[in-house]
C-alpha cells in the first residue's frame, strides 16, 4: 500500500464532496477519447494481482479510500475527512496483551451510489476485509488485510478500523472497496475458487462495479474496453461522451497508431518507453504535447532465488558488474533515465546514496564467477566442475521494444563474461497473471515497480510475502527473498514514527538490499505522456496513483 504523507487539501476535498452544478454523471459533449497503453488486465478484480493496467482502467470508474494527490499529498478519495491523531478521528488504543494498536474512523462519501442503485456503504468496506484476510482468497497484499484486528461499522457511511499496531502511516488505506451484493455470494460459496469466479472477470461490465465517474460498458479481451459516463457518480460530471482504452502491445504499432489517429493519446503509465517517446517528438513535436514525468518507476531484474545458480550472491554481484548500464541509459536514453542503485528513488525523502553500487567491471565479474566456480571455459561459456553452462533464462513483456533492446544488449554483455542468457517473453497479461505471480520464470524476470512516496517494502522484500500455493500466491516477494534482518527493519521501520529515526532505518534498508541484491536495480524510468493538444486537466503524478483518478477534471479545449 502507498504511504500517504500530507494533509486533505481543502479545495480538492470540496471538488470531490460537492456535485457539479450538471446532472450527476452526465458527460459535458467532449466526444470520444481513445487512449492507447501496451498491456491488457490479467484480471478486473481490484485487489487480485498487482498490475499497472487494471489500476489504469479500474481508475476510471472506481476510486480508492485514500490516496495520493498529483502533488504528492495525501487525500481522501472515497472518504470524507482524513483522520489524524491532531483530529480526534484515529486514537491509540491498548489491546488485551498489553500491546498498542490504533483506531482510525473513516466516513464514506454520502453519495457514493454503486452503477447498479445500490449504495456504497461500510459493509462493503467490512465485506473487502473479510475478502482479503482469508488465506485462500490470494489478494496480493493480504498482510495489511491480516493486521486489521476488527472493522466496527457506526452506520451506512462510518467505519472504524482497529488496527494491531501504530505505524507512521497508520491513516493509509488506500483501499479499494468490493460491492458485497454482487461478490459475496460468489466468495462465501468457495473462497478457494474466489479468484476464478468472480464478477470482475465473469461479468467486467455488470454496472453495480463501478460507482466513479464512469463504468465500463464493453470489453474484447486482450483489446479493449469501452468506458460511459455513470449516472450514480457523485462528483462533478465528466467531460467525454466515451472513453476507450485500446492495448496495442507492440510500442511500435502503439506510435503507428497514434500518427494515424486510430488512438488521441498514449498513456504515459503504460505507452512508450523514453527512447521512442523523444524520437516521436523530434519529428512530430508540433503535433503533440509531450509530457516527461519523473517518478518512482523502477525498473529492474528480479533474480528467482530458488535456481541454485542465483541463490550464490557472488554469481549475482557477478551479473551486476558485468553489466553496463550506465551505457544502456546513455545510448538508448540520452542519458535521461537515471541508474538505480536500490529500489528507494532519489526523489523520495528517505533516500540514500550510501549504498553499495556495481559499475561496469568485467574483471571483477570474471574474479567473482570462478570464485563461485565458474571457471571452466567452452565454448566461450562458463562451466562448473560438474560440466554444467552457465545458463540462465531472461524473461519480460513481449513487445516492448525497448525492454527488447535492453534484454538484447544485456545479453551481449553477459555472454562477454562467459554466462549463456536465454531470451524468452510472453504476453504481460500472461507474464504478470501467472508466470511473475507464481514466480514460474526461473531465472530472471525484467519488470518495472511503482510505488508512492516512503512506501516501505513489506510486500515485496518481507519473507512472510513470498507467493507461494500454501498462500494462494499472495504477496509480492517475487524473488523469493528472506533474510531476518530485513524482516526485522521493515518491521521497526513502519512502526516508527520519528521521521529522522525512521529516515536512519531507511538507510540500513537500502544498504542491505544492496549488498544482498535480490534484484538487479536498472534505472528509474521517465514517463513520457503523449496527449493531444486539446486535452485539458492531465496532470501527471509520477507514482502508483494514475492520472486517471482524476478523469473528471480532463476536458477537450473549444474547437480542439
Amino acid at each position: 500500500m502507498p504511504r500517504l504523507l500530507a494533509t486533505l487539501a481543502a479545495a480538492l476535498f470540496c471538488a470531490l464532496a460537492t456535485p457539479a452544478s450538471a446532472e450527476r454523471g452526465t458527460a459535458g459533449g467532449a466526444g470520444t477519447l481513445t487512449i492507447g497503453i501496451t498491456q491488457f488486465p490479467a484480471t478486473f478484480h481490484p485487489t487480485i494481482d498487482a498490475m499497472l493496467a487494471k489500476s489504469y482502467m479500474l481508475a476510471l470508474g472506481r476510486r480508492p479510500i485514500t490516496a495520493y494527490d498529483p502533488d504528492w499529498r495525501q487525500i481522501c478519495m472515497l472518504c470524507s475527512k482524513l483522520p489524524t491523531i491532531e483530529n480526534g478521528l484515529a486514537e491509540k488504543e491498548e489491546l488485551p496483551d498489553g500491546s498498542e494498536g490504533i483506531a482510525v474512523t473513516y466516513s464514506l462519501h454520502p453519495d457514493a451510489t454503486w452503477g447498479d442503485g445500490e449504495p456504497v456503504t461500510s459493509e462493503d468496506v467490512r465485506f473487502t476485509w473479510e475478502v482479503g484476510k482469508h488465506p485462500k482468497s490470494g489478494v496480493a497484499a493480504g498482510e495489511i488485510y491480516r493486521r486489521i484486528r476488527e472493522i466496527e461499522i457506526h452506520d451506512e457511511h462510518t467505519f472504524t478500523v482497529h488496527v494491531d499496531r501504530v505505524t507512521f502511516d497508520y491513516n493509509d488505506f488506500a483501499l479499494s472497496i468490493l460491492p458485497a451484493h454482487l461478490e459475496r455470494e460468489v466468495f462465501e460459496a468457495d473462497p478457494a475458487q474466489y479468484r476464478n469466479r468472480t464478477t470482475f472477470d465473469a461479468e467486467p461490465t455488470n454496472p453495480g462495479l463501478y460507482f466513479g465517474p464512469y463504468r465500463m460498458v464493453e470489453v474484447t479481451q486482450g483489446a479493449r474496453a469501452v468506458f460511459e459516463p455513470n449516472p450514480t457518480w457523485y462528483g462533478p460530471a465528466p467531460a467525454f461522451d466515451r472513453i476507450v482504452v485500446r492495448v496495442i502491445e507492440n510500442t511500435a504499432a502503439l506510435e503507428a497508431n497514434l500518427l494515424s489517429g486510430s488512438i488521441d493519446m498514449i498513456a504515459g503509465e503504460l505507452g512508450l518507453n523514453i527512447d521512442q517517446a523523444l524520437a516521436l517528438e523530434k519529428r512530430h513535436g508540433e503535433r503533440y504535447e509531450f509530457i516527461y514525468q519523473p517518478g518512482l518507476v523502477y525498473e529492474h531484474i528480479d533474480f528467482n532465488l530458488d535456481n541454485p545458480i542465483l541463490a550464490d550472491r557472488k554469481v549475482r554481484h557477478a551479473l551486476a558488474y558485468a553489466a553496463d548500464r550506465q551505457a544502456i541509459t546513455e545510448q538508448l536514453f540520452q542519458g535521461k533515465q537515471q541508474v538505480a542503485h536500490s529500489s528507494v528513488s532519489p526523489l523520495d525523502t528517505v533516500h540514500t546514496e550510501d549504498v553499495p553500487k556495481y559499475p561496469y567491471k568485467p574483471d571483477k565479474a570474471a574474479k567473482l564467477l570462478d570464485e563461485a566456480g565458474w571457471n571452466r571455459m567452452k565454448g566461450g561459456i562458463r562451466h562448473n566442475a560438474k560440466g554444467e553452462p552457465l545458463r540462465l533464462r531472461l524473461m519480460t513483456t513481449a513487445g516492448n521494444r525497448t525492454r527488447e533492446l535492453v534484454q538484447q544488449v544485456l545479453q551481449s554483455q553477459w555472454r562477454q563474461a562467459g554466462i549463456d542468457v536465454r531470451i524468452k517473453n510472453e504476453p504481460a497479461r500472461v507474464f504478470f497473471g501467472e508466470t511473475v505471480t507464481k514466480r514460474k520464470y526461473g531465472g530472471m524476470a525484467m519488470y518495472a515497480w511503482l510505488s508512492s512516496p516512503e512506501s516501505v517494502p513489506r510486500s515485496s522484500l518481507h519473507s512472510d510475502m513470498i507467493p507461494s500455493e500454501e498462500n494462494a500466491w499472495s504477496g509480492q516477494n517475487i524473488p523469493g527473498f528472506a533474510n531476518e534482518r530485513m524482516d526485522a527493519l521493515i518491521d521497526r521501520t513502519e512502526r516508527e514514527l520519528d521521521p529522522e529515526k525512521r529516515k536512519k532505518l531507511w538507510a540500513e534498508i537500502q544498504q542491505l538490499y544492496a549488498r544482498e541484491l535480490p534484484v538487479l536495480p536498472l534505472f528509474w524510468r521517465a514517463q513520457p505522456f503523449v496527449l493531444p493538444t486539446w486535452l485539458t486537466g492531465l496532470e501527471p503524478t509520477g507514482h502508483q496513483f494514475p492520472t486517471t483518478l482524476w478523469v473528471e477534471e480532463w476536458g477537450r479545449k473549444a474547437g480542439g
